[in-house]
């Protein structure tokens, strides 16, 4: 929330900036706004401007960029909504034009930007994925990079691997590596219980919990896909320094040389991967989901998890 107060007629302005989470519920545009009202009366602000990673939508289900009160003195903004690409610049020029439009001459109109419903959906998911900061699952899940890093550095010295390797069509390893993929994020999914349910049986409840849901398997595939393309420079560096082609090639009755070794590692890291998500499940809940999500996301889903209990 961003406090705009002038301070004397010479057009400058008090700006007090307050970080706190919104709680479950705010994805509601009209229970956000009287969150914001209600700040904005407790501190005796003039305008208030507030900002959030949650999507926002009103009662049809279309995704809102911005929504005032009919006085002007209320704004909130959605930052998914803006697309997630050049974040800081566009939420500037949309907070400079939210508070030029609060200060100017009054009027009785709302002021409601919409996206529309072909678009407004993937540009929203965008924004949430980029939100969750899908890279930062690599360095987030520990133990299920030492299990892929311990079994890409056995599978890679194994004489059977290579036989696999050098039977397997290209199509077959592409294959193999989508699986791996798709495979641990379920697991992750599951073992994380990080799939959202919606609050009640309405389409908007029901349409919020896609959006997360859809964020968060985009999120995983992002950063599990990281994972793998790292798995795989890995394992290549390693085999190009403990392996030579001759002793490969006599297994394997075959001439081979240094370019077979990238086949190896895409097949490895395929290995690797699937051996990497088993090793998530030494991660506590809290911890892929702390990989996961964004840190108000977890927060938010945190106190959803507290509250259904006592409904």
């Amino acid at each position: 929330m961003t406090d705009l107060s002038p301070v004397d007629g010479s057009g400058a302005w008090d700006i007090t900036v307050v970080s706190q989470p919104f709680t479950t519920g705010s994805e509601e545009v009209a229970t956000a706004m009287g969150r914001l009202q209600h700040q904005a009366r407790q501190h005796d602000w003039d305008y208030v401007v507030g900002l959030t990673e949650l999507p926002l939508h009103d009662h049809e289900g279309n995704h809102l960029v911005v929504e005032s009160d009919p006085d002007g003195r209320t704004a909130v903004l959605s930052l998914p909504a803006l697309g997630g690409l050049r974040m800081h610049a566009r939420a500037r020029r949309a907070v400079r034009s939210l508070v030029d439009a609060m200060a100017g001459p009054k009027t009785d109109d709302e002021h409601r930007v919409a996206l529309s419903q072909p678009r407004g959906r993937p540009r929203v998911l965008l924004g949430m994925v980029l939100a969750n900061r899908p890279w930062l699952l690599v360095p987030g899940l520990k133990s299920a990079l030492v299990a892929a890093l311990a079994t890409g550095a056995v599978a890679t010295i194994n004489s059977t691997v290579w036989l696999l390797a050098d039977s397997l069509a290209w199509w077959r390893l592409v294959v193999a590596t989508v699986v791996s993929v798709i495979l641990v994020v379920a697991w992750l999914v599951i073992d994380g219980e990080l799939w959202d349910r919606p609050d009640d049986d309405s389409p908007q409840a029901r349409e919020r919990s896609r959006m997360y849901n859809a964020s968060t398997l985009v999120t995983l595939m992002v950063g599990v896909s990281i994972c793998y393309v790292a798995l795989y420079l890995v394992n290549l560096a390693w085999a190009f320094f403990v392996l030579e082609p001759g002793l490969m090639g006599s297994y394997l009755h075959a001439q081979l040389g240094y370019g077979d070794f990238f086949v190896l590692a895409w097949f490895v890291a395929s290995a690797a991967t699937v051996g990497g998500g088993l090793g998530s499940g030494l991660e506590s809940d809290e911890a892929i989901r702390a990989a996961a999500y964004s840190k108000r996301e977890e927060d938010r889903r945190g106190r959803l998890a507290r509250d259904q209990p006592s409904r």
